[in-house]
């Protein structure tokens, strides 16, 4: 199989000056973990996922901060993880260096690149057009399509061999 069979074709996308309000709003109306960022050619320059908003001053999940001696050696550190807690717009929280693929690459590329990179979904690009996303829930939905369907009995719930009675 390859990318193509099993992307989601028309990907939710949000700008780069969109609120981190709207971002996350639109996540939880459809139901998506990440957003690619696209500007206004369409051409995607970052993505926004969960992950970028779960360390935020709003949800007092910031943390502590680095420390006055880090300040020192590492100040554009402490300045980049300032603006990615308080910051408000997808621009400002965006991860900007985007891992992509391409329609025609196998899904034991992606697969294997989702695993070394540690990231949840990839967008599809076409001459460096968005033409789709692929995500864990797309190869999910493929493989459920793959594997067998067994029936349980209606009524009956089995729980490490054993049924249990349910009323």
């Amino acid at each position: 199989m390859k990318v193509s069979d099993v992307m989601t074709r028309i990907p939710v996308t949000v700008s780069a000056d969109s609120t981190l309000a709207e971002a996350a709003n639109l996540m939880i109306k459809t139901r998506v973990s990440g957003l690619p960022v696209v500007d206004v050619k369409g051409a995607v320059i970052g993505m926004i996922t969960q992950g970028d908003l779960l360390r935020r001053v709003e949800l007092g999940t910031a943390g502590r901060g680095p420390g006055w001696l880090s300040s020192f050696f590492a100040p554009g550190r402490a300045a980049h993880d300032y603006v990615r807690t308080h910051g408000r717009s997808v621009g400002e929280v965006m991860t900007s260096e985007v891992i992509s693929t391409c329609a025609d690459a196998p899904l034991s590329e992606v697969v294997e690149l989702m695993e070394s990179q540690q990231i949840k979904r990839l967008p599809v690009l076409r001459k460096g057009h968005l033409v789709g996303i692929v995500s864990r829930a797309d190869l999910l939905r493929a493989l459920a399509q793959l594997l067998p369907q067994r029936r349980v009995m209606p009524g009956r719930v089995i729980c490490g061999g054993e049924p249990l009675r349910t009323r």
